[in-house]
């Protein structure tokens, strides 16, 4: 990932969050009759698929798109090329090439995105379904395959060799949503290998077990959209102490995505007011498995000792 900080000024925050009064009825209206996009950040989604295919100066624009979509949301063509040190025949180029009808509805596309990222609970709680179990089904297999099915492989090799490393400390920073699915996480690669920590607390613990981590520890950064500030002020201190880091979350165009080395998207459609865990759970549990995989031998004999000391104890209510 390029190290692009998005920074979100206090009236850029506002003009975000009025994108939903923009388009929050179309926004609604595909919702309420199921037609929504599984994989919701389209416009990061083609950027990724076709970035083997762009000029100099059309990565530049996407790059900006990426960095600042906030900013493109209701900008003008003319404004998104001066960003990009580009000319706007670029703009209208990658456009084209991403499959998008024109710039507006490029434009389009990126608004539904923040829409969809900055609505509140509050407001998805009065969505009416008329077969919930069924769309609860549909929802969680496509927030299933979606995130599985787009893990880059590259990637995923990448991730699971950094988290191998035995000499290399890991350390786990979750939003709260995403914390249970997390510590399943943190408790299965902690059967793994050893030195597996999480980042919580105060902002006085949190910045002291920063400062305390060697240069070689690996960081794992975990949430979703309305991003928690204490992790994202975590994960900016990790980055200035030069910890390698993994980002987890539901965008490319999400914060934690631009300052991660590598960053893992997840699909978290839900039918309810609250998002899904699930793609991340199927995710998190996706890199166990290649963690296992690499550590085949030592991890043995880690779960070796570990089933026991449970055997020994009988703490497991085993069926005789």
């Amino acid at each position: 990932m390029a190290s692009i900080t998005l920074g979100w000024a206090p009236a850029e925050l506002s003009l975000a969050k009025d994108v939903w009064g923009a388009c929050g009825k179309a926004i609604r209206a595909v919702w309420q009759t199921g037609c929504v996009t599984v994989q919701r950040v389209e416009v990061a989604d083609r950027i990724r698929a076709h970035g083997d295919h762009l000029t100099g100066a059309e990565r530049r624009v996407a790059e900006a798109i990426l960095a600042a979509p906030h900013r493109i949301a209701f900008g003008t063509v003319a404004e998104l090329a001066e960003r990009a040190a580009a000319g706007t025949s670029s703009v209208i180029r990658l456009a084209a090439k991403l499959g998008f009808d024109g710039y507006s509805d490029l434009q389009d596309c990126v608004q539904q995105d923040l829409a969809s990222q900055l609505r509140p609970a509050a407001e998805r709680i009065h969505e009416d379904r008329d077969d919930a179990q069924a769309a609860h089904i549909e929802a969680e297999i496509a927030n299933v395959s979606s995130t599985l099915e787009g893990v880059d492989q590259d990637a995923l090799t990448m991730v699971t060799g950094r988290l191998a490393r035995l000499d290399a400390p890991l350390v786990v920073v979750s939003g709260t949503a995403s914390s249970g699915v997390v510590s399943q996480f943190v408790a299965d690669l902690g059967q793994l290998r050893p030195d597996v920590q999480v980042l919580s607390g105060s902002p006085i613990s949190v910045t002291r077990d920063i400062s305390l981590l060697p240069s070689n520890a690996v960081a794992i950064v975990v949430d979703l959209r309305r991003y928690e500030a204490w992790v994202l002020d975590a994960h900016r201190q990790l980055g200035e102490r030069g910890i390698w880091s993994i980002g987890v979350t539901d965008s490319l165009l999400s914060p934690i995505a631009q300052r991660a080395d590598v960053a893992l998207v997840v699909s978290a459609r839900a039918v309810g007011p609250f998002d899904s865990h699930v793609g991340t759970l199927a995710l998190l549990n996706l890199i166990v498995a290649g963690v296992a995989t690499r550590l085949q031998s030592s991890a043995a004999a880690r779960l070796s000792l570990v089933e026991a000391a449970w055997n020994a104890t009988g703490v497991l209510a085993d069926e005789q």
